[in-house]
């Protein structure tokens, strides 16, 4: 069941739905809007085995950049 992101033509207002083949039409939670713009949505996996996580680096301490230590201006000395 995929996560849409859609933007109202109406009032502007962005938001995220969960939807699934049996939903109903998707319409704006803040003015019920149906002509909605779906936004390009960019994603992530992640995978749960054990070897994928020790090759992972560990985040920035400074900002949290998930590049490690270094990948960032922060860090620097």
């Amino acid at each position: 069941m995929p996560i849409f992101e859609y933007q109202c033509a109406s009032c502007a207002k962005e938001f995220e739905i969960l939807v699934r083949s049996s939903s109903p039409a998707t319409k704006c939670p803040q003015c019920g809007g149906a002509e909605l713009r779906k936004k390009l949505s960019a994603f992530a996996t992640i995978s749960a085995s054990a070897s994928s996580q020790a090759q992972m680096p560990e985040a920035c301490q400074s900002c949290g950049n998930p590049g490690g230590p270094g990948a960032c201006a922060f860090g620097a000395n």
